[in-house]
């Protein structure tokens, strides 16, 4: 592997850490609607374990409230008894067409703990990030010793994926603190 090829596969690992911390944090309540607080939900679909979002079409038609519009009326008890098995908090409404979820008021206490996860989700990322970091610089040492690269290339190298590290955690610690401000000002 090439210098260049090093370092832009540890950016595209280090970015990939961030995009999955974005979902994780995206699934977490907020005391908001949102779809994809849904994503863990699957349905008994005709006898097969299927996303919720193959199976019906989910809007917000109000700040608080989801509405799940099954492309099958049939698959409607299937669906509520997806979302209860997730065990998601939520209390699914059947009208015969259509679900309804009202998504309820948090608690300052309930807010504190979702920010507390929030941000344990973000040291797992960094974590993650590290580790990347780790791979990088062994990767480094080796091509030093096998002479493939001098000891000015790897101090280089050394220093761009430290500066890569460094704008990731960065980038997590603003993903963490922005989702922290979302949860405790809804």
């Amino acid at each position: 592997m090439n210098t260049k090829e090093l370092t832009q596969e540890t950016k595209r690992k280090m970015d990939k850490a961030q995009s999955v911390l974005e979902n994780d944090l995206g699934q977490m309540r907020a005391g908001r609607a949102n779809a994809s607080i849904l994503k863990p939900v699957v349905v008994d679909y005709y006898g097969a374990q299927t996303p919720l979002s193959q199976v019906a079409s989910i809007s917000v038609p109000e700040p608080r409230m989801l509405m799940i519009s099954p492309y099958d009326k049939t698959a409607l008890e299937n669906i509520e008894k997806g979302i209860l098995e997730a065990d998601l908090g939520l209390n699914p409404m059947n009208d015969g067409d259509n679900i309804r979820i009202q998504i309820p008021q948090l608690t300052n206490e309930r807010r504190q703990e979702i920010a507390k996860k929030a941000k344990a989700t973000g040291e797992q990322s960094k974590v993650a990030v590290r580790n990347v970091r780790r791979e990088g610089m062994d990767a480094i040492k080796q091509a030093n010793k096998d002479d493939e690269i001098n000891d000015d290339e790897a101090h280089q190298l050394e220093d761009q994926i430290q500066k890569l590290t460094d704008a990731a955690i960065k980038g997590i610690d603003q993903i963490v603190k922005d989702k922290q401000a979302s949860i405790m000002n809804d």
